[in-house]
C-alpha cells in the first residue's frame, strides 16, 4: 500500500477552504459593525445595539475560521500522524459556541432590558440615521452572501443549498452562509422593530426587534453547531462516494468480494478509506500487493479526497 501525495486529493475538486467567502464576510461585518455602533450612540436603539454586537461576533468568527485553515495545513507529525484537518472543525464549533453566547444571548438580554423601559422611548434627534445604516447594511450583507454562494456553487453539486449545509464536509463555507443568512434576517427584523418604534413612539418594537435577533442567532449556531459536532465525532463517506469506492475496488477482477469497508474523514479534504477484501488462496504476496496497488489508483481515481488508503487481503470464509 502506498500513500498518494498531497496533490492527488485535489487533482479533480477545488480546495473548500472558502477564503474568498470568508474574507468579504470579515470585509462588510468589520465595517458595518463600526457604523452600527455608532448608529446606536446616536440613536439609543437596542436592535441597533444587538446588531452592533452581532457584527462584531461575525467578525471575530470569520477571524476563527483563517485560524483554523492556516493551522489545519501543518503537517503530519508522531504526535498527530494523521495530521491536522480536523482543527477547521473545532474552529468552526467555537464560531456556533460564539455566535450562541455573545451574538443571540446578549441580544435577548438587551432586547428584555429595553422592554422594561419602552414606555420611555424618545425618538433620536438623527432618527433617520439607525434606518439608513440599517438600509446599507442589507446592502453590504447581500453583497458578501452573494460572493459566499458563488464559491460555494462548486462544491454544491446539484443538490439544494439546505443538502450542502447538511452534508458539507468543510465547515467553512457552511458557516459563512448560515451567518450571512442570519445577519440579512436580522437586519431586517431590526429594520422593521426601529421603524414601528420610530412610527409609534412604542420602544416596544424597537426591544422586540432585539429579542427576535438573538432568537434567530441562537436557531443559526443550534444548527451549525449540531453539524459541526458530528463532523468532529467522525463522518464517513457519503453514500455516493462509498458506492464510488466499492465500484472502484471491484472494477478490474484483482478481488471478487469486499469483505467489510470503513471510512473516515481525517478532514474536509482528506479521507481515510480501509478495507478488507477477498483474494485467492493461492495468490503468492507479490502478486497481493501489486493487486492491492492496482485498487488504490483505481479509488484515488474515483474519490480524489481519499488520501490514505489501507488494503488488507484476506481469504473469504462464509463460516467467519
Amino acid at each position: 500500500m502506498t500513500d498518494a501525495p498531497a496533490a492527488t486529493a485535489t487533482e479533480h475538486q477545488p480546495e473548500s477552504h472558502g477564503g474568498a467567502a470568508i474574507f468579504a464576510a470579515l470585509g462588510a461585518n468589520v465595517g458595518i459593525a463600526i457604523v452600527k455602533f455608532l448608529a446606536f450612540l446616536f440613536s439609543g436603539s437596542s436592535s441597533m445595539l444587538a446588531e452592533s454586537v452581532h457584527s462584531l461576533a461575525d467578525s471575530g468568527n470569520q477571524l476563527l475560521l483563517l485560524i483554523g485553515g492556516r493551522r489545519a495545513k501543518r503537517s503530519a507529525d508522531r504526535e498527530h500522524p494523521f495530521g491536522y484537518g480536523r482543527e477547521r472543525y473545532v474552529y468552526a464549533f467555537v464560531v456556533a459556541i460564539i455566535l450562541f453566547s455573545v451574538g443571540g444571548v446578549f441580544s435577548i438580554y438587551e432586547g428584555v432590558h429595553k422592554l422594561q423601559e419602552a414606555d420611555h422611548y424618545v425618538r433620536p434627534h438623527l432618527w433617520w440615521l439607525p434606518l439608513a445604516v440599517l438600509l446599507i447594511s442589507i446592502v453590504l450583507e447581500g453583497l458578501s452572501l452573494r460572493t459566499g454562494m458563488a464559491e460555494s456553487r462548486a462544491h454544491k453539486g446539484s443538490g439544494t443549498w439546505f443538502q450542502f449545509i447538511r452534508r458539507a464536509k468543510n465547515p467553512e463555507l457552511p458557516a459563512v452562509l448560515l451567518e450571512d443568512i442570519a445577519a440579512l434576517t436580522g437586519l431586517v427584523l431590526a429594520l422593521i422593530g426601529v421603524g414601528l418604534a420610530l412610527i409609534t413612539g412604542n420602544g416596544f418594537f424597537d426591544a422586540a426587534g432585539s429579542i427576535a435577533i438573538g432568537v434567530l442567532l441562537v436557531l443559526v449556531a443550534i444548527v451549525l453547531g449540531a453539524e459541526v459536532k458530528s463532523l468532529l465525532v467522525g463522518e464517513g463517506a457519503t453514500e455516493a462516494e462509498l458506492r464510488r469506492i466499492e465500484d472502484a475496488i471491484l472494477a478490474g477482477g484483482e478481488t471478487d468480494r469486499i469483505i467489510h469497508v470503513r471510512t473516515l474523514y481525517l478532514g474536509p479534504d482528506e479521507m481515510l478509506v480501509a478495507a478488507k477484501i477477498a483474494m485467492p488462496g493461492a495468490r503468492t504476496v507479490a502478486e497481493a500487493a501489486a493487486a492491492t496497488d492496482i485498487i488504490e489508483e483505481r479509488v484515488r481515481a474515483a474519490v480524489p479526497v481519499a488520501r490514505l488508503i489501507y488494503l488488507e487481503p484476506d481469504v473469504f470464509d462464509a463460516a467467519r
